[in-house]
């Protein structure tokens, strides 16, 4: 289980490796964020490139992400001053269609790996022929985005639903390594962590984003270490993911009626709160 963990900062970055984080994700993406997230609770980054030039030195080869805009006029510039800053890996997010994964993959053109984040009803409508688009190396399934075009109330509704399931065979069957959403810390969250990671590892998902909620919006190292000792809550989750390799398909199906069960009571109450 491969872990990413959304900073600008040196420091924290820094930080993070040394404790087992396996990516740093620099988010630079804003075209369209905050109409579609701004009457949220939800975190919108304001990171820029010269964050993607400051943590390059602290960040090994081949472990810094960095969130782009979706395709626009300047697109191509855009990928091409990302690279420059230092990145290993571009993500796209917010596509549809086959196009603009035909045009971002074509500007990238193979000098960082290309991932792509499936958080739009017409890119998982598209998705076998969108990651059997030369140069898309991996694949993200972004749950908040897709859970709100979807005009449902809770992010992990599309993981009980089904949706995810349709897209996770269709990855399996591609052969591309793929994420899905966010994680927060064993025994947290509406829905814990190691029920999520069961599902993964049902899905076939070897990635997911550390939530704010796992680091509680920490802004600094020492922040983060008068919250938790952020090594061994990173290994839990990574023992929790290598337990869940060992369930047979059967406790593999009880853990997923489970989260189905927790998250029909949870949009339930969602639901109920609104109507007070």
């Amino acid at each position: 289980m491969k872990l990413f963990m959304i900073t600008n900062c040196v420091d924290m970055a820094a930080f993070a490796i040394a404790s087992g984080v396996d990516r740093i994700f620099v988010d630079t993406e804003i075209i369209g964020k905050d109409a579609r997230q701004g009457h949220l609770s939800t975190v919108i980054s304001r990171h820029t490139l010269d964050d993607v030039r400051r943590i390059r030195s602290v960040v090994p080869e081949g472990r810094l992400l960095v969130r782009i805009n979706p395709i626009h006029e300047g697109s191509e510039a855009e990928i091409d001053l990302a690279i420059e800053a230092g990145a290993d890996v571009l993500m796209l997010p917010m596509f549809r269609c086959v196009e603009e994964v035909e045009l971002f993959t074509a500007a990238v053109g193979g000098r960082a790996r290309c991932n792509l984040l499936v958080e739009t009803v017409s890119a998982a409508a598209n998705l076998k022929a969108c990651v059997d688009v030369p140069g898309v190396d991996e694949v993200h399934i972004g749950l908040n985005d897709l859970h709100l075009e979807l005009g449902l109330d809770f992010m992990f509704e599309p993981l009980a639903s089904g949706v995810v399931d349709s897209m996770a065979e269709i990855l399996r069957g591609s052969g591309k390594p793929f994420g899905i959403g966010g994680i927060a810390r064993v025994g947290e969250g509406l829905l814990p962590a190691e029920l999520l990671l069961a599902e993964h590892v049902r899905l076939g998902s070897t990635a997911a984003i550390l939530s704010r909620t796992f680091h509680r919006q920490a802004s600094s190292v020492s922040e983060i270490r008068k919250q938790m000792d952020f090594p061994a809550e990173l290994g839990k989750l990574k023992s929790a993911f290598q337990r869940s390799k060992s369930y047979d398909s059967e406790t593999l199906q009880a853990n997923h009626r489970d989260v189905q069960e927790k998250v029909k009571l949870i949009v339930e109450s969602i639901r109920a709160r609104r109507l007070k």
